[in-house]
């Protein structure tokens, strides 16, 4: 663990995060984790497309401005597709994760939408669990959704969440 990530989770107060609308001028920390979480991550171009398109693009930073994730959602007719949500890989398991899902919701309901809608890996097993854990139910499967090794393609898990 870094000493940056060592300060972070020292000083985890769930009350002292806070959410904000993703800046161009946050890119190089939110492609840092995306680049150490993802065999396959967004690029620079793929972030910017979205905050230019209008979608729900956060971040959530702890009291010393350190980022501990980011989600990006876009509202389709009545359902919010759940595009990327990441928590920073030092930070798993402390409940970042579910804060960022309730504000998702959050935005969602504000929006008058019925469902949140996501796609996952069936090797991230991790996301599997806290997205069940959290009410989220599988509905179908995208074949070779995902790039994977080796040029080869990973089917994508779909869950749906109604709110």
């Amino acid at each position: 663990m870094s000493s940056v990530s060592k300060s972070i989770s020292s000083e985890l107060d769930f009350q002292s995060m806070q959410f904000a609308p993703m800046q161009a001028t946050d890119l190089a920390e939110v492609l840092a984790i995306e680049n150490a979480a993802y065999p396959f991550p967004w690029t620079k171009g793929n972030f910017l497309d979205s905050m230019n398109s209008g979608y729900e693009t956060w971040i959530l930073r702890d009291a010393s401005r350190n980022l501990l994730g980011y989600f990006l959602m876009m509202p389709v007719v009545d359902e919010a597709h759940l595009l990327n949500i990441t928590v920073h890989a030092d930070l798993h398991g402390q409940g970042i994760g579910r804060v960022m899902l309730d504000q998702v919701v959050k935005f969602a309901r504000g929006k008058g939408l019925a469902s949140v809608l996501l796609e996952v890996r069936p090797s991230n097993q991790r996301a599997l669990v806290i997205y069940s854990r959290y009410g989220f139910q599988r509905i179908g499967v995208r074949k070779n959704y995902y790039p994977a090794a080796l040029h080869t393609r990973e089917d994508a898990i779909v869950m749906r969440l109604p709110i």
